[in-house]
């Protein structure tokens, strides 16, 4: 068994998926519309595969606080390679205008990594 992907809705479907192909290099497919549910989505692929990524609206989507701890949902945490790549990528998407929330660092549990909140708010995990 594998993990095909996970799935996340947005509020702003077109801002979600540029952030993904400009910062992380990802590939997505053309956009789905159902017009009976008004459900719109991509799936996007990333340059060394792995688990994909739907990105997902709908007009009945709950408005919740994505930065906040709710069930469900926390995180995506993106594997970039090394520590100096970690540290790169952090400073990109700080001066990207992107919130750093913690790191880069070291974490209790030996993980390299920094976390910053992506649009929307939806925490990202950048690691090594």
């Amino acid at each position: 068994m594998r993990m095909d992907h996970v799935a996340l809705f947005c509020r702003d479907l077109e801002a979600m998926r540029q952030f993904f192909i400009d910062h992380y290099g990802a590939d997505s497919n053309e956009l789905y519309h159902n017009p009976r549910t008004g459900l719109r989505t991509y799936i996007l692929t990333f340059p060394e595969g792995g688990v994909r990524l739907e990105l997902m609206q709908r007009p009945d989507t709950i408005d919740a606080d994505p930065s906040k701890p709710n069930i469900g949902f926390v995180h995506i945490s993106l594997a970039v390679g090394s520590k100096v790549a970690v540290d790169a990528k952090t400073i990109e998407l700080r001066d990207a205008g992107y919130r750093v929330t913690s790191g880069p660092r070291t974490t209790g549990d030996g993980y390299y990594e920094s976390c910053i909140l992506g649009p929307e708010g939806i925490q990202i995990e950048v690691t090594v």
